[in-house]
Order: structure tokens, then sequence, then C-alpha cells
């Protein structure tokens, strides 16, 4: 088969795939003009190109334009009388998907990969005493967490919070989840930063609490994340996500001038386990 009759094949297996109707009235002939003088000089004689405004059509011509760019540029290639319409249409379907996928990663945006983060899921109230029943009291104008023995009707004194979970897409931790936690009824929320050369526990004000809902993992306000572990029935730790191996903690002592602060878990004369109650 000669290389005119092999692009007559071409034009008239596209067309084969129309009716009449739909054919003429997809394709307009365009002779005069600058890009169809371009290809004209290039194909065989007797052949013109037909372009067409059809959006449908003319990637249809697009992917026969390729194929026979493709064609021309095989030299010495013989293609016997074994070349069928089946393999035509398998070389016009492989240019169709080869230029698609061109054009796709071409137009991707660079920052179409989502960065990782913590999404905040769910919230809900609780309380926290450490192990030795010792309960979270606020400390105003200190702006600090005291632990302390509460008795009788000395309850009231006792802090709650409203606890944030979160999730990661990638989980960082198998055994411990993303959380944090505030005051409730204030904007008061727990963060752990270095102060004086060591990871401290603050208590900071958050104006606008969407900031929470969504945490970049490279962002500053990981410092408001714990990682809780449970270690038993509502007994749990809670890791600083932004300090590894920081723990919250509480003095061993019944005193109750020191403040609820970080500290690493092998630290002595420090508990680092709590009981986390849930009120709702």
């Amino acid at each position: 088969m000669d290389r005119t009759e092999l692009y007559k094949r071409i034009i008239l297996f596209s067309r084969s795939n129309y009716t009449d109707m739909e054919f003429e009235s997809n394709y307009s002939l365009i002779k005069n003009t600058s890009e169809s003088k371009a290809w004209s000089s290039k194909l065989p004689q007797g052949l013109d190109l037909e372009v067409s405004h059809h959006p449908i059509t003319m990637r249809h011509i697009a992917n026969l334009i390729i194929a026979m760019e493709r064609l021309k540029g095989g030299e010495g290639v013989t293609m016997g009388t074994e070349f069928k319409d089946k393999d035509l249409l398998n070389f016009l379907l492989e240019s169709a998907v080869e230029e698609h996928i061109v054009l796709e990663l071409e137009s991707a945006p660079p920052t179409s990969r989502r960065e990782a983060g913590f999404s905040s899921t769910s919230q809900y109230e609780c309380s926290v005493t450490d192990s030795e029943n010792k309960c979270w009291v606020l400390m105003s104008e200190a702006m600090e967490l005291h632990a302390m023995m509460l008795q009788g009707g000395s309850g009231y004194h006792k802090v709650h919070l409203n606890l944030s979970t979160y999730v990661t897409p990638v989980p960082i931790e198998t055994k411990a989840r993303p959380v944090a936690l505030g005051i409730k009824g204030s904007n008061l929320y727990l963060s752990c930063s270095k102060s004086g050369g060591r990871p401290t526990l603050h208590l900071e004000e958050v104006a606008n609490k969407e900031q929470l809902k969504s945490i970049s993992q490279q962002s500053d306000m990981v410092r408001f994340l714990f990682y809780r572990r449970n270690t038993g029935v509502d007994i749990s730790t809670l890791e600083s996500a932004g300090f590894r191996n920081w723990f919250i903690s509480t003095d061993m002592q019944q005193d109750n001038t020191k403040p609820v602060d970080m500290c690493q878990k092998a630290a002595p004369n420090r508990l680092t386990t709590f009981t986390i109650q849930r009120h709702n």
C-alpha cells in the first residue's frame, strides 16, 4: 500500500464513523487560508486538508494529522497488505491517548498536591484529674493551671475543657490522637512553646477559633496540639505535637503552688497520666 492510498484510507475510515449528513454538517472546507496551504504542501498530490470548526470534529482531525505526521516520519518502514482498519484504529487511539496525557500534565497546577495537615473532626466537654486525683484549676491572674485536691463544695473550681479531636491525611501515630484543649467559656487554649530554653505549657488567647479547624504540620499553630495516648480506661498521656517526648504534667506533691507544666516522661516528681472524664 503506498502513502497516498494510506492517507485516503485514514480519511475514509474517519468518515465511515459518521452519517453523510453528520459529516457534511460538521466539516467545513477551508482551502485558501495560510494554514491549509501550509499543510497542503506536505500532503501527497490529490489530497486536501479539511479543517472543522466543530469542537468534536476538530479532535478527530487533530488525531488524523498526528497520525499523518508520524507516518511521514517513518521513512523506510514498509507496510504490507496486513495493515488493516483495526490496526489503523489502534494507531489513532494510541495517538489520542498520548496527546491527552501530555495536555493534562502541562495544565496541572504546581500546588495541586494538598499539603498534609491536621483537620478537626469533633469536640466535646471534659475535665481532667491526675493520677493523685488532683483537679485542674484556673488561676486567672497568673494565667496558669494548677492541680489541686478539691473537697466538699469546692468542686465548682474544677476547670472544664473543650477537647477537639483531629485526623491527618496520613496517620502519624497509630496509638495516639491529636487533640486541642480549650478552657470552656473562654478563648484560652493550652499551648506548648519554648521559654527559657525548654518547652513550657502556656494559656494563649485565640481570637479566631477558625484557625484551629485546619492546621498545617509546618505551621506554628501546631503548638496548640497534643497527642493523646490512652494507657488505660479513660487514662491518657498528653504529649506535645511540636516537641516530642515532652508531656503535660503536674507536681507529685500536694503543694498547689506549682503550675501544670511540660516535662519529659522520666522526670522525677512529675505525674504525666490523667483521667479525662467526658461530660457530654
